[in-house]
């Protein structure tokens, strides 16, 4: 991917969407210099004014690369108002890299723009239990009890002969679960060979270790690409679609 740093567009607005993009793509690719320096150059070379969608890009940008700091610096420096899509893309972050404190100040103000939101809830009450700060985690799911809020299930797609087949963790209800499961436990069991060890610091539950390795096995995406590679001749692209952050 190229950066056309100054090439100057018909219009403001043209431009504006032009540069909006390309701080998108750097965040996706994880481009945080060449982010910031488009960032940069908005308003100085352009005049273009950043907005909260461009602001929530650098966050995104900054936070997945572990630039906490700086992202809590912009989001303080920003004169235009601030969305729950900046908080989320901030408190997203705070997931990846542990960081509670700064997660619960994210949270805190996310939740006064979207209190009905249960995503939002369910993340923090992920990152408690990434910390094991497991009475907090189950104090956030008594609040969204409370608030009569229900997490939203994580699901996998496929489409195979133009026919729809989801999952979601440790499905067996399809026809092939048998042969789904089995395949992944093959699956798994050369990737062992080669050392593979299996991260459970991701089970966000107070189980057991072996029951943390079981479900890290069945998640919805191997799932479904288990069945992807059953279901379709060798050779085949595989693409799912979920509705979870990745």
């Amino acid at each position: 991917m190229k950066f056309s740093l100054d090439v100057i567009l018909g219009t403001a607005m043209v431009d504006m969407y032009a540069k909006c993009g390309s701080v998108d793509l750097a965040s996706q690719a994880g481009l945080v210099d060449k982010g910031l320096k488009i960032f940069d150059i908005m308003w100085d070379e352009y005049g273009v004014r950043p907005d909260v969608k461009h602001c929530t890009c650098m966050v995104d940008l900054l936070g997945r690369a572990g630039r906490l700091n700086e992202a809590l610096k912009l989001i303080e420096n920003m004169t235009v108002e601030k969305d729950g899509g900046l908080w989320s893309a901030l408190l997203a972050a705070c997931r990846i890299h542990k960081h509670v404190e700064l997660a619960e100040w994210a949270a805190k103000s996310l939740l006064e723009i979207q209190p009905q939101n249960p995503g939002h809830y369910a993340l923090l009450s992920n990152i408690y239990a990434n910390a094991g700060r497991w009475e907090d985690m189950a104090k956030i799911r008594n609040l969204m009890t409370k608030r009569n809020l229900k997490k939203i299930p994580g699901w996998t797609w496929i489409e195979v002969d133009n026919k729809i087949h989801q999952f979601n963790v440790g499905d067996k209800s399809h026809p092939l679960s048998k042969e789904i499961h089995g395949l992944l436990k093959s699956l798994i069991e050369k990737l062992e060979l080669t050392g593979y060890v299996p991260d459970t610091n991701f089970v966000l539950h107070d189980v057991n270790e072996e029951v943390k390795v079981g479900m890290l096995y069945t998640h919805s995406e191997k799932l479904t690409t288990a069945f992807g590679l059953i279901a379709t001749p060798e050779g085949t692209p595989i693409r799912i679609t979920t509705n979870l952050r990745v």
